[in-house]
């Protein structure tokens, strides 16, 4: 049985009488420890389907199976991180981080076990030593650090990470995306990533989903990518492997489909 299973998904948003059919017929199988990256241009419907999965948006026809279950309501095993961080601007980062803990164990770990539990993820972020800081303390790219940990912290089945490093400047992104490769390394998590880098997409992922342009988004090719782990960028750089991958993801978004924002 696959992990989490996307079946035949449709999306058609309707809006007084006009229908838009975003999504069609999209099937995906995600396997447990995946990293996969869907990739295509704005108005493909990524977002869209980040969300179905995520249940925060129902599919139209079709489902979402996490392991044998059909996913239609928000739930701690699929957490996301958005591209804009999302930290509540009254709070710590330790408190931004401790409210997800609180909801998900407050019943099942005792209160020392729950703030060994949020110092942990924060230590896994590098995030200790501004736990007592306030959102506007802090860096663009500590925040979504600390959007990283308190999804990490609920412990869900799927981590869904919408463009995360989108908003960053290169510098952060780049050690943003080395931290992201190193925790799938160190926790075998299982993570779906949008982005519009096709450099990203092929730096961490294990397969890309390309899309095709909307309206009507389909999955147009996935492509696995056979690169062993650790991944080191500077190395890649010449790697043969890496190359052609990034070659393939660039035809596909250039030739069959127009245009891509960023590449």
């Amino acid at each position: 049985m696959a992990y989490l299973k996307i079946d035949y998904v449709d999306k058609v948003f309707t809006r007084g009488s006009t229908q838009s059919e975003v999504l069609k017929d999209i099937n995906l199988t995600v396997e447990q420890g995946d990293y996969i990256s869907i990739i295509g241009h704005s108005g493909c419907g990524k977002s869209t389907l980040l969300n179905i999965v995520a249940g925060l948006t129902t599919a139209t026809q079709g489902g979402v199976l996490l392991e044998g279950r059909e996913v239609n309501s928000p739930g701690p095993d699929r957490a996301v991180v958005f591209q804009n961080h999302s930290l509540l601007p009254w709070l710590t980062v330790y408190d931004n981080v401790r409210l997800g803990v609180d909801k998900v164990f407050g019943k099942t770990k005792s209160r020392a076990e729950r703030d060994e539990w949020v110092l942990h993820n924060l230590n896994l972020v590098q995030m200790t030593h501004a736990k007592d800081k306030r959102p506007s303390e802090i860096s663009g790219g500590m925040k979504q650090r600390v959007g990283i940990a308190r999804a990490l912290a609920m412990e869900p089945k799927v981590l869904l990470l919408d463009e995360p490093f989108g908003a960053l400047d290169a510098l952060t992104r780049a050690h943003l995306q080395d931290s992201v490769m190193a925790l799938h390394q160190k926790l075998n998590n299982t993570v779906m990533m949008i982005t519009h880098d096709v450099d990203e997409a092929v730096l961490l992922s294990n397969r890309i989903v390309m899309m095709t342009n909307g309206p009507s988004a389909r999955i147009g090719e996935v492509l696995e990518v056979p690169l062993p782990h650790p991944r080191k960028r500077l190395e890649l750089a010449s790697n043969p492997i890496y190359l052609k991958c990034r070659q393939r993801v660039l035809e596909f978004l250039y030739e069959r489909h127009r245009f891509v924002e960023a590449a």
